[in-house]
């Protein structure tokens, strides 16, 4: 029909080109449908590439091994614990008093017997002298009694009373010699001056803390064992001790629970760690690791550690057959390379490469690891099929 200026609108009909063009395209159609078809019908054995004889059956899936042979390795039992010095003590003053003397400051290394602090001595010195006095005269008195009683002139009564005297004035004496001592704020043992309670000047009571020395030669490292391994834990064994921050020390266990902790089942242990040069601080934290048996064991990358249906963690090998076997494993020691591991054969072909694309009993292709140029940074992946 004519539109409103009298045209009429185009029609695919009209065009005869547009027919041609419908039947090319239902041809195609056919063609790919037929030729899908064909391969579909097409017999097994005609397919290309395919080796004949093997029926059409997939290839097996090819994985990576590396031979392994058991070693033995040392079992060690590793636990947390943190530094504690060997010593820590308040010294407190014996005397009340105004801090006179200051020789130290905080932070400091001081010997046995240096001295912290030093008291004004005030009126003790003049009783000191007063009781030295007391005692020349004392012994005067007794030795003049004595005297007389020998040439018959004096007592037993008199000599007594100028011995007693005499013993009175000696306890003075010594008390007061003990008052000047304890002016003296001196160290108990060799250490470092942790703090520093007193200032020059500042008065003192006696009892009160002047400072706190603490020793860190040598330091304790305290843990706690688990009950199924402090069998193993003897004092005198050796540990490996590393700190916060990467130093490592040689210890020793100097001593282990007899009585389990109520509330976690586990036994304190302490390790001893040399610290001469005072440069690992008290209070940090610390690795231990203490060796307690040999075991054979073989060493692998953690990426070809698996889990089976139950959950088991454990380590896929071949069998001579061609056979997946999976293992469950123990992990004897853990280093950072990788892990020693128990519970596989002395000798075993490892799954290093593909592990985790086939399961226990699957018949495997078998390709060496050093053959192919694999590395372990490779370990757990999959390798392309190779037909041979």
């Amino acid at each position: 029909m004519p539109d409103a200026d009298g045209e009429r609108p185009f029609d695919a009909a009209d065009d005869p080109g547009a027919g041609r063009s419908r039947w090319v395209a239902l041809a195609l159609v056919a063609l790919i449908v037929a030729w899908m078809a064909s391969g579909l019908l097409l017999p097994a054995g005609d397919g290309e590439g395919e080796a004949p004889g093997d029926g059409g059956a997939a290839e097996p899936v090819a994985v990576a091994v590396r031979e392994s042979t058991a070693e033995s390795v040392t079992r060690t039992l590793r636990a947390e614990g943190q530094a504690q010095p060997d010593r820590e003590t308040a010294v407190t003053a014996e005397a009340t008093g105004e801090i006179a003397e200051l020789p130290v400051r905080r932070g400091e290394e001081v010997a046995t017997g240096a001295l912290i602090a030093r008291i004004a001595p005030g009126r003790r010195e003049a009783e000191l002298a007063q009781a030295e006095a007391d005692l020349t005269r004392a012994r005067r008195d007794f030795d003049n009694a004595q005297a007389l009683l020998d040439r018959g002139a004096g007592t037993v009564d008199r000599l007594a009373e100028a011995r007693a005297a005499l013993a009175a004035t000696e306890a003075r004496l010594a008390a007061a010699r003990e008052a000047i001592e304890d002016l003296d704020i001196r160290a108990p043992f060799a250490g470092r001056v942790e703090e520093l309670s007193v200032e020059l000047g500042e008065v003192i009571l006696a009892g009160a803390t002047a400072a706190r020395i603490v020793d860190l030669s040598p330091l304790g490292v305290r843990i706690r064992l688990p009950q199924t391994a402090v069998g193993a834990v003897q004092e005198g064994q050796p540990a490996e001790v590393t700190f916060i921050g990467g130093t490592t020390r040689q210890g020793t266990v100097v001593f282990v629970g007899a009585r389990a902790d109520e509330a976690t089942r586990t036994f304190e242990a302490e390790v001893e760690v040399p610290n001469d040069d005072g440069a690992i601080p008290a209070g940090i934290s610390a690795s231990v690791r203490i060796p307690v048996g040999e075991e054979a064991g073989h060493f692998v990358s953690p990426a070809v550690l698996s889990l089976d249906a139950a959950g088991r963690l454990g380590v896929k090998t071949v069998d001579d057959e061609g056979l997946v076997q999976f293992h469950e494993i123990e992990i004897v020691r853990a280093q950072s390379d990788g892990v020693w591991v128990s519970g596989l054969p002395e000798r075993a072909r490892v799954v290093t490469v593909g592990q985790g694309y086939v399961g226990e009993g699957e018949r495997v292709t078998v390709r060496d690891e050093a053959a192919l140029g694999l590395g372990r940074a490779r370990e757990g992946a999959a390798i392309p099929q190779v037909t041979e």
